[in-house]
């Protein structure tokens, strides 16, 4: 563990020289054409025309192609469980379904020439009923992908109770939890740029957090053969799993199609009122939920289940709320509980994986449910929350839903929250406020959650130690932003004994490292880390042979010394051997995970509440994260930072608002009310590490952490503070709107 090592990805960065698409400057992409899409302005309608005539004989004009052009395998739904018949076209052919939706592209010499091209095309549509809300979608009146028979791209549910739990309870209570659409809004939009060499190769750059799957996408739908595309992410301005899923989007493709077409290099970057409809949005579902229990506070039973909007395609956004299978029951030790998830098609943009991706969803569950059981029952919340967490000496635990937890110590984390938060204090100064009837309301809210991170398919990686010593690391997760970098080459020099400042580490190039599940779903310590140190591992067993060799001993009485990165025989250090001395060593590690880490946190948030205005201020945010062992303290705090943030925002501010007619009512970031440092608050952050047995480095995922613990318990505190006034519920965003009509309301 390595507490103030500094980040090297920061410098060039910070000094403008970082790498990215629409600033590249390679020689490949000299005198490179410039694409721009071609968008519906329609939620759903047939395509009558598209007519290109006038656009096409525009100066600089090199050709616009529609779906009747190009040959392009569509793209499949995102995961082999969701509804097959719900493809997606690269270029809408025939039918629009959400506005955004890329119908043609324009080809010109520069991006003016191919905007202005582009406002010339005329589109004829014959306007068809859209469909915005979850319910009528379900009821398959109007029928988004007609071949299908239905709307519903992907279903699922846990085995169901095997007699009803919730008979037996003194108190159950039952709600309903709006998770709202909203957008990642990646400080950069997407871009990408494609070549084709002699050779008969096709160079993609792409704005993605999972270059591989690039790479397979771009090959399956053009049908070449493996190896054909060369995909390389340099850097990413943000993803929040917006560039994830595919690890592309159909622009991705039709611009490699587009620059084997016309035997040139084309570019492409999209504006961000284009990012707000076109790149994938994240959350919006609702959540129906029931628990139950004793009037000591003890939960018997619980039940979630899930409508997820899944937008016009099925992508990655379609399958998060299978996540309440893996922590739909959070940290208590419940005995009973049924999960279930319904996702359907809307005219609105795709969603995908958003940070968190299903973890918040469930977290703000059953943290809601939890609290509307205490006040039900009259217990503190605290109180129940640490009645019915499981017990450190049960794990790994498996829940009631099958799912096995792997290390955990819920009780330490949530006693250390409060403690720091003064929550005896918090609930006194209420006490006052409410009896004096103070025009500014107190609220209090708590969490105490879990997480899956990482699982899934594992990580490679390679290492090669040069003849002067120094060390290549080639990974297949690809950052952005994440500092991995820094922390697989200390890492390795852990493991060797070389000196960071020679550790190179290579990502974000398939023909580097052609297969790599990304960076997603806070994997990327636990598998890429646990790959590199497999790897270097590897080549200190190397190593030692070597130098059991040339000092003519058994291998078995070679030391290798990390704090020197030297090799002698025990009791012999003065004579020693240098990496260098050993020659090249190449080595490799496929490292294969268990299953997912779960980390786990508890949040205490403490709001004030202008009644008179409906403004609410966070007046203190304590969180306390527990991601297994911490191989960077400063940048797992960065990655819990962020996150709280996020929360904020979800809770306070933002939300991607769609008419009933399917038209988009935020477009830009001048009506999306995007988080900024003004609306945040100072965070406090403490941190446990609690090592998970189920990876050599014991480290569990911290990327999204401090947005699943920190969401629930800021959206209690706002509900907390109206409870004064007898709300019982508020759903998200709490506007200042929201807020003053939930007081007037109840007045």
């Amino acid at each position: 563990m390595n507490n103030g090592v500094q980040r090297r990805e920061d410098e060039p960065l910070l000094r403008g020289q970082g790498t990215f698409i629409d600033g590249l400057r390679d020689p490949a992409l000299a005198g490179a054409y410039h694409a721009v899409f071609v968008r519906s302005l329609e939620p759903h309608a047939r395509l009558l025309s598209v007519d290109t005539s006038d656009a096409v004989a525009r100066p600089g004009v090199i050709g616009i192609f529609t779906a009747a052009e190009i040959d392009i395998w569509p793209l499949p739904p995102r995961l082999p469980m969701m509804n097959k018949a719900m493809y997606r076209p690269m270029l809408a052919d025939g039918v629009v379904r959400f506005v955004g939706e890329p119908i043609a592209v324009v080809v010109a010499s520069s991006v003016p020439q191919g905007v202005d091209a582009a406002e010339g095309v005329i589109v004829e549509y014959e306007s068809l009923p859209a469909v915005v809300d979850l319910e009528d979608s379900q009821r398959d009146q109007v029928l988004l992908h007609p071949h299908a028979n239905t709307n519903v791209s992907f279903k699922w549910t846990s085995p169901p109770f095997a007699t009803d739990p919730f008979a037996a309870c003194d108190a159950v209570v039952e709600l309903s939890v709006r998770h709202p659409r909203l957008t990642p809004a990646p400080i950069e939009p997407r871009a990408g740029a494609a070549v084709w060499t002699p050779e008969g190769r096709c160079v993609s750059w792409v704005c993605s957090q999972r270059p591989a799957g690039a790479k397979y996408v771009i090959e399956c739908a053009l049908g070449l053969e493996p190896g054909t595309v060369r995909a390389i992410a340099p850097d990413v301005g943000g993803g929040f799993g917006a560039k994830g899923g595919y690890g592309c989007y159909p622009e991705d493709v039709v611009l490699a199609w587009t620059a084997r077409h016309l035997a040139h290099a084309v570019r492409w970057c999209e504006t961000r009122s284009e990012a707000m409809v076109a790149m994938g949005h994240g959350r919006a579902s609702t959540h129906r939920v029931r628990i139950g229990g004793m009037l000591d506070g003890t939960i018997r039973a619980y039940e979630a289940h899930a409508l997820q909007d899944s937008g016009a395609y099925p992508s990655m956004g379609t399958f998060i709320t299978s996540n309440l299978k893996n922590s739909g029951t959070g940290v208590y030790a419940i005995p009973e509980a049924v999960v279930s998830g319904v996702s359907v098609v809307t005219n609105t943009t795709p969603t995908v994986a958003f940070r968190g991706a299903g973890r918040p969803e469930a977290a703000c569950d059953i943290e809601r449910a939890v609290d509307r059981f205490a006040t039900a029952i009259g217990i503190d919340p605290v109180a129940v929350r640490l009645k019915n967490l499981v017990p450190e000496d049960a794990f790994p635990y498996t829940n009631a839903l099958g799912t096995t937890y792997d290390s955990g110590r819920y009780a330490e984390a949530l006693n250390r929250c409060v403690a720091a938060g003064h929550y005896g204090e918090l609930r006194a100064e209420q006490t006052a406020r409410r009896a004096r009837r103070d025009p500014v309301q107190l609220g209090i809210g708590v969490s105490c959650t879990v997480e899956i991170t990482g699982g899934g398919e594992g990580e490679s990686s390679s290492l090669s130690v040069h003849d002067d010593g120094s060390v290549t690391v080639i990974v297949g997760t690809s950052p952005h932003g994440q500092g991995h970098e820094t922390t697989f080459a200390d890492i390795v020099m852990n493991e060797l004994g070389i000196d960071r400042s020679r550790i190179t580490v290579l990502h974000g190039d398939t023909d580097l490292s052609p297969f790599g599940g990304g960076t997603i779903g806070s994997r990327s310590a636990q598998l890429g880390g646990s790959a590199a140190y497999g790897a270097a591992q590897a080549a200190v067993l190397v190593a030692r042979q070597r130098a059991a060799d040339q000092l003519e001993a058994n291998v078995d009485d070679v030391v290798a010394d990390v704090t020197s990165g030297s090799f002698y025989v025990a009791g012999v250090p003065s004579r020693s051997l240098t990496w260098a001395d050993l020659g090249p060593i190449d080595s490799t590690c496929d490292f294969k995970p268990v299953g997912g880490t779960f980390a786990f946190g508890a949040c205490l948030a403490a709001v004030e509440v202008d009644t008179e205005t409906g403004v609410v201020t966070i007046r203190s945010l304590v969180a306390v994260d527990d991601a297994g062992t911490l191989l960077q303290p400063m940048i797992a705090q960065g990655q819990v930072h962020g996150g709280l943030g996020l929360a904020v925002a979800a809770v306070l501010l933002e939300e991607m608002a769609y008419g009933d007619d399917g038209e988009p009512r935020t477009t830009n970031l001048a009506d999306y009310p995007l988080i900024s440092a003004a609306e945040l608050p100072n965070f406090e952050t403490l941190e446990m590490e609690t090592p998970s047995p189920w990876n050599p480095l014991g480290v569990k995922g911290v990327g999204e952490s401090g947005t699943v613990v920190g969401t629930p318990a800021i959206h209690s505190a706002v509900i907390d503070a109206l409870s004064f006034f007898g709300v019982q519920h508020l759903d998200l965003p709490c506007t200042p709107e929201r807020v003053w009509r939930a007081i007037h309301d109840m007045a």
